[in-house]
């Protein structure tokens, strides 16, 4: 993604998926020195369990607040266009933690924040062209963790996603949990998740409506992959991502496609500084798209970002789209 945005959600309760309920803390066994995580396809060893650990990106701040670690953690990175934080899960963990950067990461914020991990995705935080990568970190000593959703295919394809995107927040909350010692909590994490979107799949209309999710761009959309979030979220929701064959996470495609594989539903993802109401007004206007049945029919559904990328929010979203794409599918039913 290119800028980030969160937004505010609701829930509240005890575990409640993807509505940033704190977990209570209990009794865990007692920590190992080192531990040893498979992250990207590669083993990495941990001699310390973290103390300072900095941030970038909603989902991956929110990651660690669901696990109740904003105590382990030094600081997290955040444009301040993602709304206020007042109503958003896991409040508690933005006031209390630092707020060190209101851009992307950079290894001086990771070097005046005293890290001792910093957790960071391709394209949500690390990137080649600015030297903000594991391995420039690692030569200052600072140990990296890398969200799931983000690895790369291989060290040769910069393409990204290596594992269905609900497997991926899955491995990072187990990772976590055993990196910080909190297994407990992330299992049950992951078992709540897991029973929500359950909940919805089983309500899926028998015909799946096509989605195609529409994250910014006017001369070629930039949208979800296999490997990124929406496309779990649309599938497990009822729908079928209409760009589900594309190997790679994010990533940019044409209109020509959209138009010829005709959604009965767009997503947008709303951040920064072009609104969700504008967005749909450009893609209710877009001559191109006149044809296509969901700006025929005006069905535009809108997430926020924050649901849209790997984050403890998404079996809410998930549920959230559920209910809309059921009443597209009783609709056309009707018709």
């Amino acid at each position: 993604m290119r800028k980030l945005l969160a937004a505010a959600l609701c829930l509240a309760g005890t575990v409640t998926a993807g509505c940033g309920a704190t977990v209570e803390p209990s009794p865990q066994k007692a920590v190992p020195s080192a531990v040893t995580l498979t992250n990207c396809g590669q083993k990495v060893t941990y001699k310390t369990v973290p103390q300072r650990v900095v941030t970038n990106d909603v989902g991956i701040t929110e990651l660690m607040f669901a696990l109740g670690l904003e105590n382990r953690m030094a600081g997290f990175a955040m444009p301040d266009d993602k709304g206020g934080l007042t109503n958003v899960p896991w409040k508690d963990g933005y006031q209390k933690v630092k707020w060190l950067s209101k851009d992307q990461l950079t290894k001086e914020n990771a070097l005046d924040a005293r890290a001792d991990l910093v957790f960071a995705g391709w394209n949500y935080g690390f990137r080649e062209d600015s030297g903000f990568t594991p391995d420039a970190l690692k030569k200052l000593g600072i140990p990296s963790y890398i969200l799931t959703e983000s690895c790369h295919n291989s060290r040769t394809d910069t393409s990204r996603g290596i594992m269905p995107p609900l497997d991926a927040l899955y491995t990072d909350l187990t990772n976590l949990g055993k990196l910080f010692g909190v297994e407990k909590r992330a299992a049950t994490l992951i078992a709540d998740f897991k029973k929500q979107v359950a909940a919805v799949h089983s309500k899926a209309p028998a015909k799946s409506p096509k989605v195609f999710l529409y994250d910014s761009g006017q001369d070629s959309p930039f949208t979800s992959g296999r490997y990124a979030a929406p496309d779990q979220i649309i599938s497990e929701a009822g729908g079928t991502n209409v760009m589900h064959d594309v190997n790679d996470s994010w990533t940019t495609v044409g209109w020509e496609t959209v138009v010829q594989r005709d959604p009965d539903v767009i997503v947008i993802c709303d951040y920064g500084d072009v609104t969700a109401e504008q967005k749909k007004k450009f893609l209710l206007s877009y001559a191109p798209l006149r044809n296509v049945s969901a700006v025929k029919h005006h069905r535009i559904f809108v997430l926020d970002y924050v649901d849209l990328v790997e984050s403890p929010r998404n079996p809410s979203a998930i549920a959230r789209l559920g209910a809309y794409l059921r009443t597209v599918a009783t609709a056309k039913e009707a018709n």
